[in-house]
């Protein structure tokens, strides 16, 4: 799966492994910046996140609030 914008993922590395993430911006190949309800936004590299098939629909760079309103209209 390609991790694009609103891609929502868990951690499987870090202290925040477990959560659930949503993509809202892509750095490189690599890395990609995520942010969450219970995860800090940061940049982290692919390899630390499992991609689920759901997409939300945010806009690149949306913010905390927007991406948790997101979160929880599709349940997750």
């Amino acid at each position: 799966m390609i991790l694009e914008v609103g891609r929502v993922c868990r951690m499987t590395r870090g202290r925040d492994a477990g959560s659930y993430c949503v993509v809202i911006d892509r750095i490189d190949r690599n890395k990609v910046t995520i942010d969450g309800r219970d995860v800090r936004r940061k940049n982290v590299s692919i390899r630390h996140l499992e991609p689920l098939p759901v997409v939300l629909k945010i806009k690149k760079g949306s913010r905390k609030d927007e991406v948790s309103k997101a979160l929880e209209e599709e349940g997750i």
